[in-house]
């Protein structure tokens, strides 16, 4: 495997469960045990409400494409092998919308509603992170 270049994300205690189900091939999402609303990025409180009534769930992986752009300039060296590349808002099918990439190799298909998939991408021993392609 060769060596990650870009940046690593800051693995706190509240967002670890979601890296550790990464790791293990898992889209973990959150979800209020009262309400059923589910959610992304981690937190200890449900959006919108004083509650800590919060659960982890395996989410399916299956979204459609909310919002999105396409890079086609490198956000820095790191990222100039992967232009163009798309950046996406995904509302995954449980509800929850999850920022990420759409890897494909025609970024000019990629369109609002467009279904897709969660894939999981091993970048070093420690991250694995999950991406999206066309379903």
């Amino acid at each position: 495997m060769t060596e990650y270049k870009k940046i690593v994300p800051s693995i706190d205690p509240d967002s670890a469960p979601y890296w550790e189900g990464a790791k293990n091939q898992k889209l973990m999402i959150q979800r209020c045990r009262k309400t059923g609303q589910t959610f992304l990025y981690s937190r200890q409180l449900v959006p919108g409400v004083d509650d800590r009534q919060v659960e982890w769930i395996e989410a399916s992986g299956a979204g459609v494409v909310y919002s999105y752009t396409v890079a086609r300039r490198p956000a820095g060296a790191a990222f100039e092998q992967d232009c163009p590349y798309v950046i996406a808002s995904i509302t995954l099918a449980e509800g929850a919308r999850i920022m990420t990439n759409i890897v494909t190799d025609d970024v000019d298909a990629v369109k609002i509603g467009m279904p897709v998939t969660v894939f999981f991408d091993k970048v070093s021993e420690d991250l694995t992170i999950p991406k999206f392609r066309p379903a």
